[in-house]
């Protein structure tokens, strides 16, 4: 196939087909992960907080690399209803009141938050950090070569 294919389709040594749907210069800045949102400038204060929430549930999920892409979409789900809620919260709070209307927006918005926090799991999920045996056995060896110098 040619290099200007929209979809190239290699065969793997164990058989399997992978498919490569655009080539990697043809993705967009968001799925490259250079830009958050498409032509939004990044440094609003909405966009610092959209971004901080992802990252802190991504971390909660073991890390941007353990989460699945269906997982990142709904925390960018639960990033943007959790930016709104907090700003209704301050609406609230500079009034010092909520209409009926707000109130019950604010309560539906919250309950489609419960439902995504539940979709990905309220728990966090730890990051194994335990070293490899290699990496162990390596950092062992460093300690006892540094020990004896000092002697």
């Amino acid at each position: 196939m040619s290099d200007r294919a929209p979809s190239d389709v290699s065969k793997a040594t164990n058989g399997v087909r992978s498919v490569r749907l655009y080539r990697s210069k043809a993705r967009s800045r968001v799925t490259n992960g250079r830009g958050l949102l498409p032509n939004v400038d990044g440094r609003t204060i909405w966009v610092r907080r959209f971004r901080d929430l992802i990252a802190l549930h991504l971390s909660d999920l073991g890390g941007s690399d353990r989460a699945s892409e269906a997982e990142k979409a709904i925390v960018r789900r639960i990033a943007t209803l959790i930016v709104e809620l907090e700003r209704l919260e301050m609406c609230f709070a500079e009034a010092g009141q909520a209409t009926d209307h707000q109130l019950e927006l604010y309560q539906r918005t919250a309950n489609t938050l419960r439902r995504l926090l539940e979709a990905v799991g309220l728990q966090r999920r730890p990051k194994d950090v335990t070293p490899t045996l290699d990496a162990y056995l390596g950092h062992k060896l460093e300690n006892e070569a540094e020990d004896e110098e000092v002697e």
